[in-house]
């Protein structure tokens, strides 16, 4: 691969990274608009199907979508590429079909097992996203296979664009028009089909329209005639697709699997230990509140490891061991140094931004074990990446499954006894044992990473001093009227995220904390080196 096809290939890359930190950034924070205008119980309402359309979103944009493009990627001629494509389309439009079916038909009784037969029409109008999921799949992995990484990052943020669009257009028609709840959830979901069309005519108009030449493919044709090839198999290429895509699928989808498993035994566990149908429905809403956190805390650290995946790629595919490890080892340190501090720091802002976000302070208590979820949920997704880039999944659907498992059994035991405090804890338990068998299950080299030259000790120092900086100031300014109410918590966390982020990052330039070649890994890293 000469260096401008390699060029092409890392600016692709971050094409990619951004598109995915701009779509995560927008599911985060519409949701807080959304809580705003529809209550506590509209958002226990249309959280309670969301995992469905998440598992479903898993598979259409970086589950299966990545594999295929790996796929395409090892076919050396269009030939091979296409015949690819075609099989994998005919395997994916039967696998989307009885999906579809199987959740339409069974809606009334998925919405039973949550405990809440209200939410049949919300299941059955998110179900229609899974027809678009062929399309999807099969134009994405082809652009990716071939390294042109615009179309998918331009489509990915003009499926969340509509999405967000919708869902807050329902929200804005529910306060106007009167409608339940129920029918405000239902319009909320039928965003997802919606956005997955607007997804699929930018994917139509760069095939069709725009026609761009692969720059990468074409130096894979031989010369002369075109490469003799045997066509993958039906059966192989199913085998294939529900072992790797699937892996890929699931692991992808760990955050939107432990929420499922909340929707299905969370409410119903409230009401089954004696609290009334409203309240839980307004509890499980509070405790909702702590997904659009979660992912707003794990946006620095995630979006590191997405841009690092192509370097490791590389350096594996090259053989180069020595630069993998190091490189490896730098993403492990930069994603617990961000995972910790944003953790530290939306602990002690915790009561102002529930208040700022969502309009009062209750949950706290719930939320702020929660968001422990940041730091284990970023590690996890670290290690992940670096097993990804090394085409190692069973070690992480090991880890997984075990941890779904904890969540499933604790759930259970934690929600009676303790309500969303419970299954708080028993979330947090699940990421901790997921995260002790990757990193019992990783080379040598790595788990000592962030206990070499005093890594860990530097960073809960600079973690305590920011907190200790930061509560100090929010005590000192709770003090004057001014910061009272909505308006004065608003002024508060600014104040706090700009005083924490100022004495975090003091700090970790003070104490050394990361070596020059991983500031360098970072934005605006060799300016602040400068300083």
């Amino acid at each position: 691969m000469g260096n401008k096809q390699m060029k092409h290939m890392m600016n692709g890359a971050v094409i990619l990274s951004v598109a995915s930190l701009i779509a995560k950034i927008l599911s985060a924070v519409y949701r807080v608009p959304f809580q705003n205008m529809v209550g506590n119980t509209g958002f226990y309402v249309y959280q309670q199907v969301y995992p469905l359309y998440g598992i479903g979103m898993t598979f259409a944009l970086s589950g299966f979508p990545i594999f295929l493009s790996k796929l395409v990627a090892e076919r050396k001629s269009q030939s091979s590429q296409k015949e690819l494509l075609k099989r994998t389309f005919v395997i994916l439009s039967i696998f989307s079909i009885v999906l579809f079916a199987g959740i339409y038909g069974f809606a009334g009784k998925i919405a039973s097992l949550m405990g809440d037969s209200g939410l049949t029409p919300l299941v059955q109008a998110v179900s229609w996203m899974f027809l678009c999921m062929p399309f999807l799949v099969v134009w994405r992995g082809y652009f990716q296979g071939t390294y042109r990484m615009l179309p998918t990052a331009v489509s990915q943020v003009v499926e969340q664009v509509v999405r967000v669009a919708v869902i807050l257009i329902a929200a804005f028609l529910y306060l106007k028009l009167g409608w339940t709840d129920y029918q405000m959830g239902t319009i909320a979901m039928s965003s997802a089909w919606i956005a997955g069309i607007a997804a699929l005519l930018v994917l139509a108009y760069y095939y069709y329209v725009k026609k761009e030449a692969s720059v990468i493919a074409p130096a894979f044709e031989k010369q002369g005639n075109e490469e003799l090839y045997q066509p993958t198999s039906y059966s192989t290429l199913l085998y294939r697709f529900l072992t790797e895509g699937t892996a890929i699928c699931i692991l992808s989808a760990m955050l939107i699997l432990l929420q499922l498993i909340d929707s299905f035994t969370l409410y119903k566990g409230m009401t089954l230990s004696g609290i009334s149908p409203d309240v839980a429905k307004n509890l499980k809403g509070i405790y909702d509140r702590g997904q659009p956190l979660v992912q707003l805390g794990m946006v620095v650290g995630t979006g590191f490891a997405a841009s690092l995946v192509p370097m490791l790629s590389n350096y594996y595919v090259s053989k180069r061991e020595f630069e993998f490890q190091r490189t490896a080892v730098s993403l492990l340190r930069i994603t617990t140094a961000f995972a910790m501090a944003a953790t530290s720091g939306m602990l002690v802002l915790l009561p102002y931004i529930n208040h700022v976000l969502f309009g009062d302070r209750a949950g706290n208590g719930v939320l702020s074990i929660y968001l422990l979820s940041i730091i284990l949920a970023s590690l996890i997704g670290a290690y992940n990446a670096i097993l990804q880039s090394r085409n190692q999944h069973r070690l992480a659907m090991i880890a997984l499954l075990v941890g779904l498992v904890v969540k499933i059994l604790f759930n259970d035991l934690l929600v009676r006894a303790f309500g969303t405090l419970g299954a708080s804890l028993a979330t947090v338990m699940s990421l901790a044992v997921i995260l002790s068998c990757l990193w019992i299950g990783s080379p040598v080299a790595l788990k000592g990473s962030i206990l070499r030259g005093g890594f860990l000790v530097k960073l809960v120092l600079c973690c305590w001093v920011m907190t200790f900086v930061v509560l100090l100031t929010v005590l000192f300014l709770s003090l004057f009227p001014l910061f009272s109410g909505r308006s004065g918590a608003i002024l508060v966390t600014f104040i706090g995220i700009i005083v924490g982020v100022s004495i975090f990052g003091f700090s970790i330039l003070k104490w050394k904390l990361f070596t020059i070649r991983e500031w360098l890994y970072m934005p605006f890293g060799k300016k602040l080196l400068r300083k």
